[in-house]
């Protein structure tokens, strides 16, 4: 499972991400507590939403193809990327979606390789939102794909209570995106962090996910 060179697996890691910003990130699953605790136990972590933050900050490299394709309403005073306007856009309209996404991912993915090469944890992790929708692109570079899951009304309610969005824009938004079975169904590994689970349940789960990994990486390297 691990790639010809390489010193470590990679692994994706995917919660139920709704829009790539700051206050919905993870959007309730618990990931970013999820990547905390893998990072604390010797993981690297790359987070893709960071990444694609900076990219659409001021001065950030995006910026100048986000404002020939969309023009000056989706450029802040401050020059960082519009993210409310956007997320109508884009939500709106698969063709400005995919415009967006042509501009981005090359750069994040470039990002993401640079990162990768200076890494130095025990196993490598990508912290990816939107993974499933991208599965094709990705998979067949991973060794693992793990998700953070929880039921959906406890995703709308929590998505909910970060952003202030209303049930019928987290679900409109979540239309457009893969259902909890789509990344039910792509994942190796799952975490469950749904209704009724607490910090210190889910910390033994991603333990178990985490010594589980650990155990994969010493089979490979006895090979």
């Amino acid at each position: 499972m691990i790639r010809p060179g390489a010193a470590r697996p990679a692994l994706f890691f995917t919660g139920v991400g709704v829009v790539q910003d700051r206050s919905d990130r993870g959007i309730g699953s618990g990931k970013s507590t999820v990547a905390q605790l893998l990072v604390a136990w010797g993981a690297s972590v790359i987070d893709a939403d960071a990444l694609s933050r900076s990219l659409t900050q001021p001065g950030g490299q995006a910026m100048p193809a986000i404002a020939r394709t969309f023009g000056s309403r989706a450029v802040q005073v401050d020059g960082a990327m519009d993210r409310s306007y956007m997320r109508q856009q884009v939500f709106q309209d698969v063709d400005k979606r995919r415009q967006l996404e042509q501009i981005l991912h090359p750069l994040i993915g470039q990002a993401m390789q640079a990162a990768a090469a200076a890494a130095t944890g025990l196993y490598l992790v990508y912290d990816i939102p939107l993974l499933v929708e991208s599965l094709a692109r990705y998979r067949p570079i991973m060794d693992r794909i793990c998700v953070v899951d929880c039921e959906e009304t406890e995703q709308i309610a929590r998505v909910q209570a970060r952003s202030g969005l209303s049930v019928q824009a987290v679900t409109e938004i979540m239309s457009t995106q893969a259902s909890r079975q789509q990344r039910l169904a792509a994942a190796d590994d799952v975490i469950f962090n749904g209704i009724g689970i607490t910090l210190v349940m889910l910390e033994e789960r991603v333990r178990q996910v985490h010594e589980s990994w650990l155990q994969l990486i010493g089979q490979q390297n006895a090979q």
